[in-house]
């Protein structure tokens, strides 16, 4: 696998090898000894996600509090979205800055988005099956959210707003300047 730092620090892309014939492919997509290597030997994932969604809808931008803090190891099984992380460290030089990454069945590409991070996609194909692993179980007290729209994080969503479909709980979701931060 070949891990690739974004411009944001603890910010990664895992671009597998991706070893195709006749039959189909096969790929490895965690090895905890390279992930060690590369990322860092202080993560052990406890749980693994996945959910189905159509087109246009997003999902975040989510995050959990304190001593519920999640990092997160996503990847698509089936179609395509835009995943984003955005950082909400206050001590980082990218504070408030966010990283964009196509994830998609195609690419293979995963996305490993740190603790302190929110996180959400758009999905872009008529559906997308996304999975990830997190190193901190759900704790429904410690759920929070951001607008996926605020103008201060200023995302790029390449769906049309009034393709969107969003949840309750994302359309009214705290501004950036209101969000508790790390």
């Amino acid at each position: 696998m070949q891990y690739i730092e974004t411009e944001i620090k603890g910010v990664w892309v895992i671009e597998p090898k991706v070893f195709e014939d006749a039959r189909g492919y096969f790929m490895e997509t965690y090895r905890q000894e390279d992930f060690d290597a590369h990322i860092g030997s202080n993560i052990v994932f406890v749980q693994d996600n996945e959910s189905q969604s159509s087109y246009g809808v997003v999902r975040g931008l989510h995050y959990q509090k304190g001593e519920w803090s999640q990092a997160k190891l996503v990847r698509v099984l089936q179609g395509k979205v835009l995943d984003v992380a955005v950082d909400l460290r206050r001590s980082s030089e990218t504070f408030g800055k966010y990283v964009a990454v196509e994830l998609s069945d195609e690419n293979k590409r995963q996305l490993f988005v740190p603790r302190g991070f929110a996180h959400g996609f758009a999905v872009l194909s008529e559906t997308a099956v996304f999975a990830y692993k997190v190193d901190n179980k759900y704790m429904p007290s410690a759920e929070a959210s951001i607008r996926f729209d605020d103008p201060d994080i200023g995302i790029a969503w390449p769906v049309a707003k009034e393709d969107m479909i969003l949840s309750p709980k994302d359309i009214n979701a705290k501004s950036f300047k209101d969000a508790e931060t790390f």
